[in-house]
């Protein structure tokens, strides 16, 4: 536990003394910022150097209004969606009275405070609201709706890409009641969707949707699509879809907008149709180019008779869980979280290879290799950019080597699909088992 005296503050809210040791670990700095329940400070891990957004909120004051589940459920988000467009929680600690959340220090300040200088200019609005959706989309495939989506939580790093952040009203696919929807009103009412404000009952993903579809109204027009001081007059607005685009906004962002702020949910254009239309394709930013594609692109083959790198004792026995092949031919949860996998086999390496290529084939994927290393590149853009694989050979003995295999690019839900799908099938018949019993035990696996 953190001793809460690390972090008293002065009248001002500053840190006692300029800065402080929280848990042994992190230095704390000067306050960020603060809102009703939490302060921001600025912090430095004395480990590894990294400075970080430390987020302290009081335990008292969150008990007290009945907001700890919704503390809870943000940690539970938090932890699920790693993605280069979402603020990323590093760890939790807390104290008797205090919880306190280690974050991304993203350092370009937000999205709202670049539109309140003025509508941006239409391939900027494009870049941002590339990023906007890649973030929302890699939500929704882990079964998280954010449900108050708004520029004040879109922040941008100091290269200027886009972060989400505040998961505190989000939702989990496991909050859908019998009727297959949410039911619970929240979110900012300028951004909310229609079917948020009734009683009915609403698609977590569809409500999401429309705030993307106010948010890039916002970045191109520079004022909400939906306004009123009278509040039901607004609510009246958006349940009807009635706005109106300036006469500057092109008619492809025009009509991608009109379909985005359907007030008919079951109409309104799904996340998968907003990622094909032609506006946004028209340019995908090189920030969305990773480097491990580029890395793909400058890998060569070698001229020359390599050798798989021969392993000691030492490599083998920290390469042993190498041998246990569960992680290619088991389900459960635990399993579908692993990014790279291990196999030995007594073929030589030219048999590894050709059936990396095999599994390549039928996945759709580019290769690039030498005598000891495959390097497979997807053709088309995931939810965490194109999926990139990396197998690398060692040899144990001149007869006997190790395989492994790891995603060195892309989503880790798509690169185990891949292990599952196409992989298992290709290396079935040279994967190593130790007895008749393992090789029985192995065929009997579910596919």
């Amino acid at each position: 536990m953190a001793d809460d005296s690390s972090i008293a503050g002065d009248g001002e809210g500053n840190v006692a003394g300029g800065s402080s040791v929280l848990h042994g670990k992190y230095e704390l700095g000067r306050l960020l910022g603060h809102g009703t329940f939490a302060k921001v400070y600025h912090a430095r891990n004395l480990q590894t150097g990294r400075s970080v957004a430390m987020k302290v909120v009081a335990k008292e004051k969150v008990i007290r209004v009945g907001m700890m589940d919704q503390i809870k459920r943000e940690i539970s988000v938090m932890k699920m969606v790693k993605h280069p467009n979402i603020v990323e929680l590093h760890e939790v600690m807390a104290s008797k009275s205090k919880i306190y959340f280690a974050m991304d220090l993203v350092r370009g300040g937000e999205l709202f405070s670049k539109i309140s200088k003025g509508r941006l200019r239409e391939d900027l609005a494009r870049v941002y609201f590339q990023q906007l959706i890649s973030a929302v989309d890699f939500c929704h495939s882990r079964g998280v709706y954010h449900r108050d989506l708004k520029p004040e939580n879109l922040l941008l790093d100091e290269d200027g890409n886009l972060k989400v952040t505040d998961f505190g009203l989000s939702a989990f696919s496991e909050h859908l009641r019998q009727d297959g929807l949410l039911h619970t009103t929240c979110g900012t009412p300028a951004y909310v969707a229609p079917e948020v404000i009734g009683k009915n009952g609403y698609d977590g993903a569809k409500a999401d949707l429309w705030s993307c579809g106010v948010i890039l109204y916002v970045l191109l027009a520079g004022f909400l699509p939906f306004q009123d001081e009278n509040i039901m007059v607004m609510y009246r607005k958006i349940h009807r879809g009635d706005f109106k685009c300036p006469p500057w906004f092109s008619s492809e962002a025009r009509r991608l907008i009109t379909k985005l702020l359907d007030p008919n949910p079951k109409t309104r254009i799904p996340i998968s149709k907003v990622m094909e239309s032609s506006w946004f394709k028209k340019s995908v930013p090189k920030a969305l180019v990773t480097k491990e594609e580029m890395e793909f692109d400058k890998f060569e083959g070698s001229d020359k008779a390599a050798q798989p790198e021969t392993l000691n004792a030492f490599h083998i026995i920290s390469l042993s869980e190498g041998f246990d092949l569960s992680p290619l031919f088991e389900g459960d949860k635990k399993r579908e979280e692993k990014e790279e996998l291990r196999f030995a086999t007594a073929g030589p390496a030219s048999s590894v290879i050709s059936r990396l290529e095999v599994a390549a084939k039928a996945g759709k994927f580019s290769v690039k290799k030498n005598e000891t290393k495959v390097m497979l590149q997807g053709q088309e853009r995931g939810r965490k950019g194109k999926l990139g694989i990396a197998a690398e050979i060692f040899a144990v003995t001149p007869s006997f080597l190790v395989v492994e295999v790891r995603k060195d690019n892309g989503d880790t839900l798509e690169y185990n699909h891949f292990c599952n799908k196409e992989l298992r099938p290709a290396l079935k018949d040279i994967v190593w088992t130790t007895s008749p019993a393992a090789a029985a035990a192995e065929n009997s696996l579910p596919a």
